[in-house]
């Protein structure tokens, strides 16, 4: 039976996504990713057979939640066993995006979905490393103040992962769309309120 590697995201709007990119240069041997892989993972679920891919599609249907006044906050890094594993680009605000993350996770624990055990962390990951990658503080120093103007995220989306030449390659599923933002909300664009995303030149060729 044919399987299917699932994820839930948010993806950012173009000029968001373009000036991302503007930003990913400056680490020797990093995976930067392209336009087709920038998002915010919600919830990764991976692996799931059909049937099960189905339920999950039906029951993410039920999702309510507002749309997010978000914007790009700096950027930083994972490791793995000591080591620099991933570059990402973290967005704000924490706490809107972490309980759209548990509404997401309680509907897909009704269908079966065992619930999600790590911290979640808001980002959108830039670049991913390996041993021979580096070296990172040069490029962390240089995008610290890394920021966007407020954009709005109004739709959840199902993404199907397939492995390819390259990378991973992303195919929306589904799309959820969120509850337009309340007028409340504008007293949150005052506080996000920052210039467009820019990305500082780099020193190198």
């Amino acid at each position: 039976m044919s399987t299917h590697r699932l994820f839930v995201a948010l993806r950012p709007p173009h000029a968001v996504r373009t000036a991302l990119i503007a930003a990913m240069h400056g680490i020797a041997g990093a995976r930067w990713q392209n336009d087709e892989q920038l998002h915010l993972t919600l919830r990764f679920i991976g692996e799931v057979d059909h049937h099960r891919a189905e339920d999950i599609a039906a029951a993410l249907g039920a999702l309510h939640a507002p749309a997010i006044l978000a914007r790009i906050a700096g950027v930083d890094l994972f490791e793995h066993h000591g080591r620099p594993h991933m570059i990402w680009a973290g967005v704000e605000p924490h706490d809107a995006i972490a309980a759209l993350h548990r509404k997401v996770d309680q509907l897909l624990t009704r269908v079966g979905v065992a619930p999600e055990t790590r911290a979640f962390v808001p980002h959108i990951t830039l670049a991913r490393l390996n041993r021979g990658s580096g070296p990172v503080a040069p490029f962390l120093a240089l995008h610290s103040d890394l920021a966007s103007a407020p954009f709005t995220f109004d739709h959840v989306a199902l993404y199907e992962s397939e492995m390819g030449h390259g990378g991973s390659r992303y195919h929306p599923v589904a799309r959820y769309p969120l509850d337009p933002v309340a007028s409340a909300t504008s007293a949150a664009a005052t506080a996000l309120t920052s210039p467009q995303v820019s990305a500082k030149p780099s020193s190198a060729p």
